[in-house]
């Protein structure tokens, strides 16, 4: 017998089957985040509009993008036409109306929520209606942050790691309200600018941080606790774990404010006290001793080479 499927509802069909065409991206934020989003996507042939508060922070940005670019001519990964025509796509921006004409904005500012729900009240009247909005928080929620827009729908987290030109991985974190068409786009986006994603459930530091963010503390609490020096213990998971870098080497390079941020999204988050950050990362980050950007974390950067600080 010959039993036939019912036919698909072609309303339904249409719409799971329409992919929105991302062609001119927004990026908040020209820190080290911001600047390497802006870089992949003008490096793969999109319009970019690069916005920070001041218009030093993005020249700044600029600077650092052009000297990344010319790594990658050394290297013979990209031309010197290329590295030209990259720069020339990138837009630089302090009045967030340049994002009026952008298919996707993502947001790359500080890791505070406050912060970022501040810029996308600040953003949202200035988008077009089809405009789809990304963070690149390490740790918020993005059905949080998504309901404090006027496009929850729209709204999907795309976590880059850093540096972004270097490292392949993207989380992609949907919201409970984020569509297909909108998750189909950023994955479409993420390949094209030649990224692997990983997809993370919308839970406290996602994948990568839920995991990495918790060793480092812990390798905190060991140099707290007496356990072993910053060199020991650095010295002991890179030769013992065959890690790249030392937990604490990490921590600097990462930022010690953005590491004691996940651990109390993680701690406030999933009420686990095995979440509880370092009483000594917190003291580091009180100094303002926040790694490589403030010249000293673990590690003292105005020595050559770096002199442990503790």
């Amino acid at each position: 017998m010959n039993v036939q499927a019912p036919a698909a509802d072609p309303a339904v069909a249409g719409l799971a089957s329409v992919t929105p065409a991302i062609e001119r991206i927004g990026v908040i934020g020209a820190g080290q985040m911001g600047s390497g989003i802006a870089h992949v996507c003008a490096l793969a042939g999109m319009p970019v509009v690069l916005l920070d508060v001041t218009a030093e922070a993005v020249e700044k940005a600029l600077g650092v993008i052009g000297r990344n670019l010319d790594r990658q001519v050394n290297r013979t990964l990209i031309s010197e036409i290329d590295k030209l025509e990259a720069l020339a796509r990138i837009t630089p921006s302090t009045d967030y109306a340049g994002f009026a004409d952008c298919d996707l904005v993502i947001e790359a500012a500080t890791e505070k929520e406050a912060v970022k729900r501040a810029i996308f009240a600040t953003l949202v009247p200035h988008l077009k209606p089809s405009a789809m909005v990304a963070s690149n928080t390490s740790s918020i929620s993005i059905t949080r942050l998504g309901a404090s827009t006027d496009r929850a729908e729209k709204f999907i987290g795309m976590h880059f790691m850093n540096p972004v030109p270097v490292m392949k991985l993207v989380e992609v974190i949907r919201g409970i309200a984020t569509d297909e068409p909108t998750f189909q786009a950023i994955q479409a986006l993420a390949r094209k600018l030649g990224k692997t994603t990983a997809v993370s459930e919308d839970f406290p530091a996602f994948i990568v941080n839920r995991i990495l963010v918790p060793m480092i503390n812990e390798a905190v609490y060991a140099l707290y606790e007496g356990v072993g020096s910053v060199t020991a213990l650095d010295t002991a998971l890179k030769l013992g774990a065959n890690h790249p870098m030392g937990p604490l080497e990490l921590a600097d390079f990462i930022g010690l404010d953005t590491c004691l941020s996940i651990m109390q999204v993680l701690y406030e988050g999933l009420a686990d006290s095995k979440y509880r950050p370092c009483p000594l990362l917190v003291k580091y980050v009180e100094a303002g001793w926040l790694g490589r950007k403030s010249g000293r974390g673990f590690y003292d950067y105005s020595q050559n080479p770096p002199r442990p600080t503790r």
